[in-house]
C-alpha cells in the first residue's frame, strides 16, 4: 500500500539562551513563529531568525523549520 503525503503548516522555531542558572550551566528557550510559508528558502528562514535577534540580548543556538506532513494510505 502506498501512503501520500500533504503539507499542513510550517513554523520557524528559534533555540536561544536566555541566561545562566546560579552553577553556570546555560538556560535555553525557544519561540515559534507559525505560519510560515511551506516552501520557503532555508537561507532566507535562516537569515530572518538572526536578523530579529540580532535586535535582542539572546544568542541564537539553533534555527529550526517545522514542517508537518499528513499521511494517507492510499
Amino acid at each position: 500500500m502506498a501512503v501520500t503525503s500533504t503539507p499542513l503548516s510550517s513554523a520557524l522555531v528559534i533555540v536561544y539562551q536566555a541566561g545562566l542558572t546560579p552553577l553556570g550551566a546555560p538556560v535555553t528557550r525557544q519561540k515559534s513563529l507559525n505560519g510560515l510559508q511551506f516552501d520557503a528558502d532555508e537561507q532566507a528562514i535562516y537569515n530572518a531568525a538572526h536578523a530579529l535577534f540580532s535586535l535582542s540580548q539572546y544568542s541564537v543556538l539553533d534555527v529550526l523549520n517545522r514542517k508537518t506532513f499528513e499521511l494517507l494510505e492510499e
